[in-house]
């Protein structure tokens, strides 16, 4: 049988597709169904899949337990400083790239992709006492600085697709009427890439939003303790109080739906034009 055939049948097809929707989904509905559960209902066999008396006091307790807008707070100042950072390093680095005659310019993102598959872990030493030398341990810069670091290698990779498709003969035109060589790229490249520019800052945001082990080491203080390692927090010695940190999860994951729900169009436009550009 030919595999093409095969593959282009309408039921496979939708399938396929289910168990892409059925895994990205699954995690993040039982999550919910948990937060609405009591601890008793939680661990009586056998299992319930609905909770038999939903119940919102779990919530209340992931904001009583621990100070969770203050966690909110903080990782939204540290992912949306990240992420504004991040495209702005990564767009010269990519217009650098697509635009400028560099010697070795394969080299160059050979490199950047290298350089994204480093362990963090291998990174933490290094970035704690560069921070601890700065004295920027425990505040904001601590984490968005690294975090630029970390998003660089995607978020250029993303934008060179997207610039290298923009005509040369647009920004000539913009230098000719008066534009510099910056002004053409933050005038005409980037609201012309605006799909790439959407697509790598979510990747960032996201980046920034969900990192542990960096938040965890540099930041100690509860006053700028991010989401992560906050509900991290909410487990004792010998309790695991599920049915609360699901509640602190469902509230982590909010922002992330909310956005991508906001820019799913431009997103996957982003996805899909820079897969065939590249």
């Amino acid at each position: 049988m030919n595999p093409t055939g095969l593959w282009s049948s309408p039921a496979l097809r939708w399938i396929a597709a289910g168990m892409v929707v059925v895994n990205g989904f699954f995690p993040a509905v039982w999550i919910l169904f948990t937060s609405l559960k009591s601890e008793a209902e939680l661990v009586q066999k056998p299992i319930t899949w609905w909770p038999a008396k939903p119940m919102l006091d779990n919530y209340l307790r992931a904001f009583t337990d621990q100070p969770l807008l203050t966690y909110l707070k903080n990782s939204l100042l540290v992912a949306c400083g990240a992420t504004a950072l991040s495209l702005v390093v990564a767009a010269f680095a990519a217009y650098a790239i697509a635009r400028l005659n560099l010697k070795r310019r394969q080299l160059i993102l050979t490199c950047i992709v290298a350089s994204s598959m480093f362990p963090l872990v291998t990174l933490l030493v290094p970035i704690f006492e560069t921070m601890r030398a700065l004295g920027w341990l425990n505040t904001y810069i601590a984490l968005i600085l690294p975090y630029v670091v970390l998003n660089m290698p995607v978020c250029t990779l993303v934008l060179v697709s997207f610039f290298q498709s923009i005509p040369r003969d647009l920004e000539n035109a913009a230098m000719i009427d008066g534009c510099t060589r910056m002004g053409a790229l933050w005038r005409v490249v980037v609201p012309l890439a605006a799909p790439g520019v959407f697509t790598a800052g979510i990747l960032a945001f996201v980046n920034s939003w969900d990192e542990f082990l960096l938040a965890l080491s540099l930041n100690s203080s509860p006053a700028v303790r991010t989401l992560p390692v906050g509900i991290a927090l909410y487990q004792g010695e010998f309790t695991f109080p599920w049915p609360i940190i699901s509640a602190a999860l469902i509230v982590a994951i909010v922002p992330v739906a909310i956005l991508i729900a906001l820019f799913q169009e431009r997103v996957v436009g982003g996805l899909t034009q820079g897969g065939l550009k590249g």
